[in-house]
């Protein structure tokens, strides 16, 4: 008799302790302040070329998984596509990246903010050559609330980055 109210005990004591829904919301780890780092680029933007003035495109930018993550939505004025999943990782302290376009190249970076930018760097990955490089973009809010986003690829014959991108987001 002893043993099955030890046992009964114990089961109820534990089903007592599980966290509840409401409890693991209220608890969520992503409403620590790194993870709205780059809140700033949420929005459903039209995004111009810096040094043209024409539409280059439009993007999505929506908040998922509980704000644990960024999902971006591209489409370029010519109907090109792409993706990116971005988010924080408290264990290596870092924002990432990745990138998946329709058939022609990804994107794995990461970094932080540096100077009120949002700063990544990592690798960028041509399907059609198998070829790799280094890569880097920079985000950062401009004072009217739109935001540029600055991409670079280095160019191994020139030792040197070029301008891969430079557009500027505004706010539908």
């Amino acid at each position: 008799m002893k043993k099955k109210f030890i046992f009964i005990f114990t089961l109820i004591a534990g089903v007592v302790s599980m966290p509840t829904h409401a409890q693991a919301t209220a608890d969520n780890i992503c409403d620590a302040p790194p993870f709205h780092d780059f809140d700033f680029w949420l929005g459903d933007w039209e995004v111009t070329d810096a040094s043209t003035g024409k539409v280059a495109g439009e993007n999505t930018i929506v908040s998922i998984e509980n704000n644990c993550a960024l999902l971006e939505t591209w489409t370029s004025a010519t109907g090109g596509t792409g993706r990116s999943l971005n988010f924080y990782n408290p264990e290596s302290g870092k924002w990432r990246q990745l990138w998946i376009s329709a058939g022609a190249y990804s994107i794995d970076f990461d970094g932080g903010l540096k100077d009120g930018s949002m700063v990544l760097e990592g690798t960028i990955w041509y399907y059609q050559n198998n070829q790799t490089e280094q890569f880097r973009g920079t985000w950062t809010l401009l004072e009217d609330g739109s935001v540029r986003q600055f991409m670079e690829q280095y160019n191994r014959q020139t030792n040197m980055w070029d301008v891969w991108f430079n557009g500027i987001y505004k706010r539908k």
